[in-house]
């Protein structure tokens, strides 16, 4: 059927959860794409970073921990990046909010994060340059490394902030991911084979 499967259910596990954070009004930048969208022209610039955005979860340190995090993850090249997203304000409404399995995982790898590069570089994670800082991160994303749990923690909350954000779906050029709001009926209808087949669920 289409569109059926683990990618399908993914995405909108993240759409849900985005629909649900977008009514936080704390948010200085982070804009849940889909729902604003008619709110947004499609060169529209995205709402302007603000330094005076307050973690409800995180500490301030923490924080900003993630917001470098989610940089290094989605930098900004040709197009904005995760920080210019707010994505740092998504991963912290989703741990303020009691986010199944992020919270303690969440903050036990960014003390991991911190006492690495302590021992390493003899400075906190934020404190190093920004060469030290991938270069502890491409070790957290070897699957035998020691971070790599919280790697693919740290990252699976950037994809899903970033892509949910106005900077992300502008990316994506929206219907590639609002396709997923729904589930389309399959287009052979006249074909014998497929009469038999229920109507697509989500």
């Amino acid at each position: 059927m289409a569109n059926q499967g683990s990618d399908r259910r993914a995405v909108l596990e993240m759409l849900a959860k985005a629909a649900v954070a977008s009514q936080f009004p704390g948010f200085s930048r982070w804009v849940f794409g889909q729902q604003h969208e008619h709110e947004h022209k499609a060169d529209a610039a995205p709402p302007a970073r603000q330094a005076n955005y307050q973690p409800s979860y995180f500490s301030p340190s923490e924080y900003r921990t993630i917001d470098v995090l989610t940089g290094l993850i989605i930098p900004k090249d040709e197009s904005l990046g995760a920080q210019e997203a707010g994505v740092s304000e998504f991963i912290d409404f989703m741990a303020a909010h009691g986010e199944k399995g992020i919270q303690q995982p969440m903050r036990d790898g960014l003390q991991w994060l911190d006492s690495t590069a302590k021992k390493d570089h003899g400075a906190s994670f934020t404190g190093l340059s920004s060469e030290q800082q991938t270069e502890i991160l491409k070790r957290a994303a070897d699957r035998n490394g020691d971070g790599h749990e919280f790697f693919r923690l740290i990252r699976r909350y950037t994809v899903m902030g970033y892509y949910t954000s106005a900077v992300g779906m502008k990316e994506l050029d929206y219907p590639g991911l609002r396709l997923y709001s729904e589930s389309p009926a399959c287009p052979h209808t006249s074909d014998p084979e497929h009469r038999h087949l229920p109507p697509a669920r989500i």
